[in-house]
């Protein structure tokens, strides 16, 4: 093990932050879950309105579909930005700087003449959006240790999995009473007002003994630790695949589902929802069950096999032609996984690298959005997406994440 390792590792022993009281739990769960969600959340509640953007500002359906993909871009690099900062910086300077980027993003989308000027809006938007989702990871690294950060991080997961369900039900309902302006009129005022919980009820998390030295390669000799550590990146690269595997379900299945099936999009909301659901209460499940029924190791080794088996089964469902009820059982097997993969995987990854938390969280989102597009890229070569690439992507990226765990660390 190098001096960067052990440095890596010692510093999870090190004395932080203080812990907030039980109290406060919930609250701070809360808060650092929806700035955790504000990716998902700009990024499905405005999906219902994008028609009716591309009319109004008289340009084709392609430029407003480049705004998701501008945003997702700057989602990913934000993160790399935003993270390596905060070990510096801390992590309340960067998160109000970025919560407010978020705000005037969001106004400056609701008032663009045009859509050059909404791609412009999208990129403040998403560098905003970076901040709370790399930082709240962070925080979480900095204020507890253990089984504690994983029950933690599982209860994070309850406001990410709402987010996909409530957002393109929000967004949809707006569009019947005003026009798709006022989708980012009311993400600028849920920004707002989380920068005004911010600023006056979460304190600094990392004291100021524990930041790294404000230079280019002390960074760079961060990341280096980080991108040679196998034990940090075998649990980051399978979180990175699972997410994978649900990226290419959410890409792909309302044209399986709908087109395939014959789901109406009401029915496509229900099964969506349905599955989100899943992942809420199987991160909840994990809460419960880690350090109690089984350690973390087991069970991110055991959802990562059942994910698989549900891959597998979507897969044969596409294949042999099965009835919907079986591919939809199939499908919310393989899906719900996320909710125990992401809790454990992430506090495994973050456990040695308490000092570098910021950095170590930025790594991980960007692979994650890394994988992702790449697989749903791929799933989509084609030209369109059939039951067949879904289920075959799934079922690879989730075999691929179960493998990735079973190599064993250096």
């Amino acid at each position: 093990m190098g001096g960067e390792d052990r440095r890596a590792v010692a510093a999870a022993g090190d004395v932080g932050a203080p812990r907030p009281a039980r109290g406060r739990s919930a609250q701070l769960a809360l808060v650092l879950g929806s700035l955790s969600a504000f990716g998902a959340l700009t990024i499905d509640m405005y999906l219902p309105a994008m028609p009716g953007m591309a009319r109004e500002l008289h340009t084709s359906a392609p430029l407003v579909q480049l705004t998701l993909t501008v945003f997702v871009i700057g989602l990913a690099v934000g993160q790399v930005i935003v993270g390596p900062l905060s070990d510096t910086w801390g992590r309340r300077r960067p998160l109000l700087i970025g919560t407010a980027m978020y705000v005037a993003g969001s106004l400056w989308c609701a008032l663009a003449p045009n859509v050059g000027w909404l791609l412009g809006g999208r990129i403040l938007q998403s560098l905003g959006a970076a901040a709370g989702t790399v930082l709240a990871r962070a925080i979480v690294r900095d204020l507890f240790e253990g089984t504690a950060m994983t029950r933690f991080f599982s209860t994070l997961m309850v406001v990410n999995g709402v987010a996909p369900i409530v957002a393109p039900v929000i967004g949809g309902q707006l569009l019947t009473v005003a026009s798709w302006r006022a989708v980012f009129v009311v993400l600028a005022a849920l920004g707002a007002v989380l920068l005004l919980v911010v600023v006056f009820t979460l304190p600094e998390s990392l004291p100021a003994g524990r930041r790294a030295p404000a230079h280019p390669r002390e960074t760079l000799r961060t990341f280096r630790v980080l991108v040679t550590d196998w034990h940090y990146l075998r649990y980051v690269l399978a979180a990175a695949l699972m997410f994978a595997a649900v990226f290419a379900y959410i890409s792909g299945s309302s044209f399986v589902l709908q087109d395939g099936h014959g789901l109406t999009p009401q029915q496509f909301s229900l099964v969506f929802g349905v599955n989100g659901l899943g992942i809420v209460l199987l991160g909840q499940a994990n809460g419960l069950l880690v350090g109690r029924v089984a350690d973390e190791h087991t069970l991110l080794r055991t959802s990562l096999a059942v994910a698989t088996l549900g891959g597998l089964g979507v897969l044969a469902c596409a294949a042999f032609g099965l009835p919907l009820p079986a591919l939809l059982a199939c499908l919310f097997t393989a899906v719900c996984m996320l909710g125990i993969v992401l809790a454990n995987a992430t506090s495994l990854a973050m456990a040695r690298h308490r000092s570098a938390a910021g950095a170590a969280s930025s790594l991980q989102g960007l692979l994650q959005f890394l994988i992702a597009g790449a697989a749903a890229s791929t799933m989509s070569l084609p030209g369109h997406v059939t039951a067949i690439a879904m289920a075959a992507t799934m079922f690879l990226c989730a075999g691929a994440a179960l493998a990735t765990l079973g190599a064993r660390p250096k």
